[in-house]
């Protein structure tokens, strides 16, 4: 029997201990791909401090109502992924019927370490094989601050960038996930008094707090997904820094855009939120002015309500038992271009996603203090640089230093649901080329 009430319902209880603080109550489960004593990945949903084992549940054939137990069974999402919302909807109230304290007891029967695991035990992995990867540039306020710190003379915005969702493709084999280290990457970098480049280590390492989303279907080559389709084609959300070198980036930039100062690595939170699971945090976004063109406008609210963070640990905050500081907390309700408008402009002129392609949301960052999403723009490119509880201060990364994003939403009459983290810490580069 499939749930007969909505996932989303404040009121829901799992029989599973979840406590008040958790990403993850019965209301989000999220699905991710884990692994244990040397077992193969396999497919996961977290619930509290535990995960729930897909693949183990569907071998128990418990999901014959509503999904082919080979979508479970698979190392990665992109099977399930690709078999659209006709099963993601009632595989999710599947299991949330599985785990209510008055729902299905068909787990509680049996022997429930069969099919529940401590997170504290499990190994995270990429959840699903990433073909595609396109980051935008959405956030008007971090595209303003930028314009100003680099054309101080000029229009802070390109005249573009009211009319298309600004973005370039990416590197997905360098994208890892939460907790992988972080090699500094050497390259090109030139230094205004210099007459020529020199090669080295960057010195300039930067953040790029994001929100990704994960594709689902996908469509066919010279057929685009409009823009009230694109929430068929949208799995969910997760987590994303996108790793900046900027002073690799600076040099190479023009006249072809991001290159190597971004595609040395790209973390991503292990565990994606359903659009399901957020519709209770969908809101209206910001005005946008001009009116998009038709193909880019929205007749829904297509914005989400999710709170972000942005914390550093230094090595020495480490020795001396510090906490990390949060340095910046921001919203991505406030998006200019929203998921929707992202994905119909990335296929309007035809061109294919799949099952797994990842689409981030570029730098989010608000227009008061400590509300940016990147160091560049917190130190205002390095001239204010930031205080930190033992005394150190930071313009931009330094070896040692760890930098964890966090995300979640919260109001009043939904449950508090999250995102987990995306955590990467900086290694020294390697310098023998």
């Amino acid at each position: 029997m499939i749930a007969p009430a909505d996932t989303t319902d404040a009121r829901l209880e799992s029989w599973l201990p979840v406590g008040p603080q958790s990403d993850f109550p019965i209301q989000n489960l999220p699905f991710g791909v884990f692994s244990r004593d040397g077992t193969l990945p396999r497919i996961g949903v977290a619930i509290g401090e535990n995960v729930l084992d897909l693949y183990a549940v569907a071998q128990a054939r418990l999901f014959e109502d509503c999904c082919e137990p080979e979508l479970l069974e698979a190392p990665q999402l992109n099977p399930l992924l690709a078999a659209g919302r006709s099963v993601w909807l009632p595989l999710r109230q599947r299991i949330s019927w599985l785990l209510r304290a008055d729902g299905d007891d068909a787990l509680r029967a049996r022997n429930a370490n069969q099919f529940v695991v401590s997170r504290n035990e499990v190994t995270m992995h990429l959840p699903m094989e990433i073909g595609d990867y396109v980051d935008f540039y959405s956030s008007i306020e971090h595209a303003t601050n930028l314009g100003r710190l680099f054309r101080p003379d000029g229009e802070a915005l390109l005249p573009n960038w009211r009319w298309i969702p600004v973005g370039y493709h990416g590197r997905s084999a360098t994208i890892v996930i939460d907790g992988t280290p972080i090699r500094r990457p050497c390259g090109q970098r030139k230094k205004p008094s210099a007459t020529a480049p020199e090669f080295g280590p960057s010195e300039r390492l930067d953040i790029e707090l994001e929100m990704g989303f994960v594709v689902g279907p996908g469509n066919q080559l010279g057929m685009p997904i409009p823009v009230q389709d694109a929430p068929e084609h949208t799995f969910g959300l997760l987590l994303v820094n996108d790793w900046s070198a900027r002073d690799i980036q600076a040099w190479e930039y023009q006249p072809l855009g991001p290159f190597l100062g971004k595609s040395f690595a790209t973390t991503i939170s292990p565990w994606i939120v359903t659009l399901d699971a957020l519709e209770p945090f969908r809101v209206q976004g910001p005005i946008q002015d001009p009116q998009p063109l038709p193909y880019l406008r929205c007749e829904e609210s297509c914005a989400y309500a999710i709170a972000l963070a942005v914390d550093l640990q230094t090595d020495l905050m480490r020795d001396r038992g510090l906490a990390p500081k949060t340095i910046s907390q921001t919203t991505f309700r406030d998006m200019y271009w929203n998921v929707a408008q992202q994905l119909a402009h990335a296929t309007v002129n035809g061109a294919v996603t799949r099952p797994g392609d990842l689409f981030a949301s570029g730098t989010i960052s608000g227009s008061a203090p400590d509300t940016q999403g990147s160091l560049i723009e917190l130190t205002w490119n390095g001239e204010r640089p930031l205080g930190l509880p033992d005394g150190e201060s930071r313009r931009f990364l330094e070896d040692g230093d760890e930098v964890t994003l966090r995300g979640w939403c919260e109001k009043p009459g939904a449950r508090r649901i999250g995102f987990g983290t995306a955590r990467g810490r900086i290694e020294p580069a390697i310098e023998s080329i």
